[in-house]
């Protein structure tokens, strides 16, 4: 039957509708004449009055024709459609009085009236009755989502009644949180708290849950969806009333608070001054350059107006976007922009760059920082960060590059995980080059957490509390140092540029922030309020998920406490002890060993022998 009712054109539905209107008329006259008190019984009066009939079915199908009245579809025949059928039931009406005088029918006064309003009620009426039955055959034919109105509200029951028309979607029940609801029917669909929603599902096969409650709060929503998701349930956001107006346009203007205003301190980043000659009119290397900390680099390096910049990136996407972004800051300036993509522990292509381009600096951000990841990859980790370190600065020795500067990690001070240990081997390999490399300038830079560089903790927060939380924190005693990216960046060129050879520069990062108050921050800054026991009612939960493995409780910047202050009061000079050159290369010839055999426990077993404060014994202890 579905089949037939959409095979048909839209004109033969409208004859179809035609006739059915047509029909009606004959019976409308026969409700009147047998309601009206006659000499002759209703048959005979019906009869009486077939000559006048062709005329006035004639003039109803012209009339209808023109009024459109066969073309409103069922689902769309309401107020307007209702009005235009009066008006053909008031003309058919006028219409058989003339006709009736015409003919000289002795009809009893108020026929025709009686008449007209017959057929205006059994024409309306018919189109209800087509419109259910047309509607049940579509219900039965095609697989209907049932859906379950999460809200009770204005919202709830306004949804509720806008869906009983649609042709695909069936509201069953409502849930509410209010328990002065639960019990009643609203629009005729019963109210249940939320606690019924697994039985809900099972009894009455729900698809869909719909949350009708735009006024809760983004995370609260998040977190209903949530648990509702881990039902097996589609869910569903009602758009907030903004969105509803057209005011979501300004919403989405909007942005993030920045990481910069969670620094709890002033920048310090002033410029670069005369450390900028270092730069202005060389041939720079940036490798890492689609990084947080490359990318940085790569902006502030054009200012100082290079000849040129090499992009030197492992990853195709980090470096097509930074290339894009980049080559809108040179357009004009004569700087040439060249975009490599390459792995620093390759030896022959970073001794290729370095010779085709000339390359007099070079600024190795190249590595991987992520603690767990590395921590969980300790090879990987350690053949890219030691070894790549190691490639990318004997081959620039031994080219003659005037500045080799390596970004370093607070999390290489007595280190309790691969990462800050892989960093801290780095910066022995640097130590040791600058020793028996007088051409080179070498030195590191070391600071602590870089607020909003990928994969920190601001980011992570605001990701979490856009998901409704709940905002994990490791330990409620953790804290970090932190540092603006354009600070940061800043400070590690200046130190490059003020290097005499084999420095451990230390940036003051200022007290170190306790990630709990952080993390506090994050969420009030976003408009919202943190869960507690103090407060139950908030908006987002802090949970506290435990030290991850190879983390520690705070970062330190140096080995020793002597610091020698430089001409810049932000930047120090570490007095640290170092390795000879037979040790550093003992440590590498074991840890390339380990990385040959793929043996991770003896790569552990190296730097525990060479670095500082690395424990393989204590860091599985905690790893346990």
């Amino acid at each position: 039957m579905l089949n037939l009712i959409r095979s048909l054109p839209r004109k033969q539905k409208a004859y179809v509708f035609l006739a059915i209107d047509l029909a009606l008329i004959p019976l409308a006259l026969l409700f009147t004449y047998t309601v009206q008190v006659l000499p002759n019984s209703a048959g005979q009066t019906l009869i009486q009055t077939l000559p006048v009939l062709p005329y006035l079915l004639a003039v109803a199908a012209g009339l209808s024709m023109w009024l459109g009245i066969p073309g409103i579809q069922l689902k769309a025949f309401e107020g307007h459609a209702v009005g235009l059928t009066a008006i053909l039931a008031t003309v058919l009406t006028g219409t058989m009085a003339l006709l009736s005088w015409l003919a000289g029918l002795n009809q009893p006064p108020g026929t025709q009236v009686i008449f007209g309003i017959s057929y205006f009620m059994l024409l309306v009426a018919s189109r209800a009755v087509l419109y259910q039955i047309v509607d049940a055959i579509y219900r039965r034919a095609q697989p209907r989502c049932r859906v379950l109105i999460y809200g009770a509200g204005t919202t709830g029951t306004q949804l509720a009644q806008a869906l009983r028309s649609h042709e695909g979607i069936d509201p069953v029940a409502f849930v509410d949180d209010n328990s002065s609801l639960q019990g009643m029917a609203l629009v005729g669909l019963p109210v249940f708290p939320p606690a019924r929603i697994a039985e809900l599902v099972k009894q009455r096969q729900i698809d869909r849950v719909l949350l009708a409650m735009p006024s809760l709060s983004q995370p609260r929503q998040a977190q209903i969806a949530r648990r509702l998701q881990k039902v097996g349930l589609d869910v569903q956001a009602l758009p907030s009333f903004a969105q509803l107006i057209g005011e979501e346009a300004l919403i989405d203007k909007l942005t993030p608070v920045a990481p910069q205003n969670f620094l709890g301190r002033a920048s310090r980043a002033s410029g670069l001054g005369d450390a900028s000659d270092s730069y202005t009119g060389r041939v720079v290397l940036v490798s890492g350059a689609g990084g947080s900390i490359g990318s940085e680099l790569c902006r502030q390096v054009l200012a100082c107006e290079p000849r040129k910049v090499i992009l030197y990136e492992l990853s195709e996407l980090a470096l097509y976007t930074v290339q894009q972004e980049l080559e809108q800051l040179t357009e004009g300036t004569g700087i040439e922009l060249v975009p490599l993509l390459g792995s620093v522990t390759d030896p022959r292509q970073v001794r290729t760059v370095l010779a085709d381009h000339g390359v007099q600096v070079v600024l190795h951000a190249a590595a991987y920082k992520h603690v767990p990841l590395v921590e969980a990859n300790p090879l990987a980790g350690l053949a890219n960060n030691v070894f790549g370190t190691q490639v990318l600065a004997r081959e620039a020795a031994e080219f003659g590059v005037e500045r080799f500067i390596l970004i370093s990690s607070d999390k290489a001070v007595r280190p309790a995980n691969v990462m800050g240990a892989s960093k801290r081997l780095a910066e022995l390999v640097i130590r040791d080059l600058a020793t028996r490399h007088a051409g080179t300038v070498f030195t590191m830079v070391r600071f602590g957490n870089v607020l909003g560089s990928s994969g920190s903790v601001v980011p992570l927060f605001q990701d979490q509390i856009s998901r409704g939380g709940p905002v994990t924190v490791t330990d409620p005693g953790v804290k970090r140092f932190f540092m603006t990216i354009r600070e940061a960046v800043q400070l590690v060129l200046t130190a490059g540029a003020e290097a005499r050879d084999g420095e451990t520069f230390v940036l003051d990062m200022g007290a170190p922030v306790p990630i709990v108050k952080l993390a506090r921050q994050v969420i009030e800054s976003a408009g919202y309020s943190v869960r507690d026991e103090d407060n139950p009612d908030g908006d987002i939960e802090i949970e506290i998920i435990g030290l991850r493995p190879g983390e520690k409780m705070e970062e330190e910047l140096t080995l020793s406490p002597d610091l020698i202050g430089t001409r810049f009061p932000k930047i120090f000079c570490a007095r640290e002890d170092q390795l000879s050159e037979i040790e550093v290369a003992s440590a590498l010839r074991g840890l390339r060993h380990a990385l040959v055999a793929s043996d991770a426990d003896a790569a552990r077993a190296v730097i525990s022998r060479w670095v500082e404060g690395y424990r393989q014994a204590d860091v599985e202890r905690r790893r346990s």
